[in-house]
């Protein structure tokens, strides 16, 4: 084993510590910070200084993407204008692992003399940033995964477990389903995985009537360019779908034949509000090209495989 590799396992094991420690520590603050943002009509204005900054910022991108309201603030700016961003409605968690960043001091006296739920994380308990917050999350004293203490690691790790917790037990609270996550991840990997078939299928069906010549099934198939066509009955139910391979089983004489005659019945249907991650699931399964959305019986989309493709989901 390298030097490389040994410190690289040195770094994670410490972090774990600092992790396990933070866990054994959560208690009522918590349960008061969850809380508090529950009681937010506004926002939660994060901010940071350093290291913390950057931890904030994605600790406010959490939240803002599961469903809590969130902006990241700069406390430098803050001092220079943007406390006009943080607002009675909202409340503030500052991070801040001495709890005593001289740049966070016009942004906890903003929210003092406004009245704004402070939720201060620090990790000494007698901190100004502690002593002045309405709840105080203390981090546990554990060690820098550096080694002499000066580096922020574990310290920053604990700091973005604790922003998800709140995230998740937030979001577990509201009852974020994914459908809520798609509203706010409607671009790359994430978002298709979250597309529902209805957002990607197409509306302009290959279909005929069960009792229309095998020459007006080619034609619909040969225009539509699906390689199928579905088949309705007379109340425009979908009764049927017909397939390359049901024309080659039924090549000898194909043209004298009716749609139902050739058709297999019961086909494999999907429903719209579907997630289209379930549809190319199915159509890989089964070694089908297309499927057919379906409501209260009737088509009302058809789905190739090249459109989950085409979305990117696989």
């Amino acid at each position: 084993m390298s030097d490389f590799i040994a410190a690289a396992r040195r770094v994670i094991e410490t972090e774990i510590a600092g992790l396990q420690a933070l866990s054994d520590t959560l208690g009522g603050e918590f349960d008061r910070a969850v809380a508090t943002i529950l009681g937010a009509r506004g926002r939660v204005i994060v901010s940071g200084m350093g290291k913390s900054g950057h931890v904030g910022r994605k600790i406010a991108a959490t939240f803002a993407s599961t469903g809590t309201p969130a902006q990241f603030v700069h406390p430098g700016e803050a001092s220079h204008g943007d406390l006009g961003m943080v607002t009675e409605q909202d409340v503030a968690l500052v991070l801040s692992n001495s709890g005593e960043t001289p740049e966070l001091a016009d942004l906890i006296a903003h929210t003092r003399r406004f009245r704004i739920p402070l939720i201060g994380v620090a990790s000494r308990p007698g901190s100004t940033l502690l002593r002045q917050a309405d709840v105080a999350l203390l981090l546990p004293q554990a060690e820098e995964a550096c080694g002499n203490g000066i580096v922020p690691t574990t310290s920053t790790t604990m700091t973005l477990a604790l922003g998800d917790a709140l995230a998740i037990a937030l979001m577990e609270h509201r009852q974020f389903t994914p459908e809520h996550f798609r509203v706010f991840h409607p671009g790359g990997k994430l978002g298709a995985l979250l597309a529902k078939v209805g957002d990607l299928m197409h509306r302009d069906m290959p279909l005929i009537d069960r009792d229309a010549p095998m020459s007006d099934a080619l034609l619909t198939i040969s225009q539509k360019g699906y390689g199928v066509t579905g088949v309705t009955g007379p109340e425009g139910e979908l009764v049927g779908i017909i397939t390359d391979g049901d024309l080659r089983r039924h090549m000898q004489g194909l043209l004298d034949h009716r749609a139902h005659q050739v058709m297999t019945a019961a086909p494999r249907v999907i429903a719209p509000d579907a997630l289209a991650e379930s549809a190319l699931a199915e159509m890989q399964d089964r070694k089908i090209t297309c499927l057919f959305a379906v409501e209260d019986g009737r088509p009302c989309g058809i789905l190739h495989i090249h459109d989950c493709l085409r979305a990117g989901l696989v």
